[in-house]
């Protein structure tokens, strides 16, 4: 969001991609000048030593519930802190993630990084782009879609709360798992076989590449039944397409494709 933003210079360096291996290309070249300051989550100290006076997060991205690094833990060090929407489900009770939530986000950092006008043009060509990407999605009878991250005895999965439900719902499906009141969870393989989806969105980052996540779920018994393993449909989204950000709208792009046969 910084970089869309044309942000770079205002910032002294990031945190928390290699040690999760979620850089792409583009993001690789959008921060290629600065320091990884942390390859996962930072310290105190590290983001003070980097005299860093503004620490955009969120809870489970930089920040832990009752960890080391919080906004009240920051505060002694002047350093202020925004939490990205999306994961405040974290904190409590909230509405389920929509669009708007990143909108949002970017708007609230235009206010206070002085560029309004450029976060206000991001945003309503994003609004249009959407709008002109979903117009003829069928609303009617949305396909049923589960969201695979990772793990083999048990699978992380978005919840109602986490941006892939927000992307699935504006292509058209329906996360099925869209009851599970988190952002991400660990769930057990029982509830995916019953719900029986009949697409599976991969999110590509890490050591086990998206191709690997596949074959796991083609082999995996457990899912042998359900319609999107036997008709073959999934769709590959990478981590920075479905976490919080402008690469969302290509996100939704792929899913409407994939949701379509295209």
């Amino acid at each position: 969001m910084m970089l869309v933003l044309g942000l770079r210079d205002r910032m002294v360096g990031y945190t928390g991609i290699s040690g999760w291996k979620t850089l792409d290309d583009r993001m690789r070249d959008g921060v290629a000048e600065l320091p990884e300051l942390s390859a996962r989550y930072p310290s105190k100290e590290v983001l003070a030593g980097a005299g860093t006076d503004f620490f955009f997060a969120g809870w489970n991205y930089g920040m832990t519930v009752g960890g080391e690094v919080t906004p009240d833990t920051l505060a002694p060090f002047g350093i202020a802190v925004y939490e990205l929407t999306e994961s405040c489900i974290h904190l409590g009770p909230r509405d389920a993630s929509g669009m708007e939530d990143m909108y949002g986000d970017i708007l609230n950092l235009g206010r206070i990084f002085g560029v309004e006008d450029r976060a206000q043009a991001l945003v309503d060509g994003w609004r249009a782009e959407l709008a002109a990407l979903t117009e003829r999605t069928e609303r009617d009878a949305p396909l049923r879609v589960f969201v695979y991250d990772s793990g083999t005895e048990a699978p992380f999965t978005a919840g109602a709360h986490g941006m892939p439900t927000a992307l699935i719902e504006a292509a058209g499906g329906r996360n099925i798992m869209d009851d599970l009141s988190k952002s991400w969870a660990e769930i057990s393989w029982e509830p995916v076989a019953d719900r029986d989806p009949q697409v599976i969105v991969i999110v590509d980052y890490g050591d086990v590449t998206a191709d690997q996540k596949i074959d796991f779920l083609r082999t995996n018994p457990a899912l042998a039944g359900i319609d999107a393993v036997r008709n073959d449909r999934f769709v590959v989204l990478d981590y920075v397409e479905a976490t919080p950000g402008p690469r969302n709208i290509r996100a939704v792009e792929k899913l409407v494709a994939g949701f379509s046969g295209d």
